[in-house]
């Protein structure tokens, strides 16, 4: 099953399970990392069933949600009917549906892993970035719980943060930063026999 196929089967439970996974701690520290300001553009990659978009338009902010599910953008579409100012685009992270410099702000949440070449994805949320706007990744540290590769199709068993922070400056992005959030992303393997607990870093850099 590739990472798609599984996130489609999932997009109706997606929301109960980022609950169990970690809190809107998380979310919260992204926002005040990227100083989000209302009335701004922003895209949310690998946007799931919104957990940042919704927080984004909240704030005031008009929202670029992509994801590779059309499920999950199904999802989003009906949660967020009452929401203007969303709108709903399917792709890959290597290859954005977004114009060169459209938005001020990108925010990646805990997608990074699930990407082919994260080096080349951080290059192209940073293509979207108008000048001096802020690339915002939320993701785990490296880890070795190897049942998340089978039960939640993940390519990556997490990052080193000088990686992170060396793909950021590469993708041509300054004032990188890279911090622990102080939360855990804890999952339980589905026969219930291990228990993931994995710290969480925020990254940050300016175009």
């Amino acid at each position: 099953m590739s990472s798609k196929q599984f996130f489609d089967e999932v997009a109706g439970d997606w929301d109960e399970m980022r609950e169990r996974f970690f809190s809107e701690r998380v979310r919260e520290k992204a926002f005040a990392v990227a100083c989000v300001q209302p009335g701004r553009a922003a895209a949310d990659v690998g946007a799931g069933t919104g957990f940042i978009t919704e927080g984004l338009a909240r704030r005031g902010l008009r929202v670029i949600a992509v994801d590779q599910s059309e499920e999950m953008l199904a999802t989003m579409q009906k949660k967020f009917a009452p929401f203007e100012g969303i709108e709903y685009r399917k792709g890959e992270a290597e290859n954005l549906p977004v114009e060169t410099s459209a938005v001020d702000y990108v925010f990646a949440n805990m997608y990074l892993h699930h990407v082919e070449s994260p080096p080349e994805a951080i290059r192209e949320m940073a293509r979207i970035l108008k000048p001096q706007g802020r690339l915002t990744i939320t993701d785990a540290d490296e880890h070795n719980f190897e049942f998340l590769r089978e039960e939640h199709h993940d390519r990556w068993l997490g990052f080193k943060r000088e990686d992170i922070r060396k793909w950021f400056e590469q993708a041509g992005l300054r004032n990188v930063s890279v911090c622990d959030i102080n939360e855990l992303c804890t999952v339980d393997s589905n026969c219930g026999s291990q228990r993931a607990r994995i710290s969480i870093f925020v990254a940050s850099g300016e175009k």
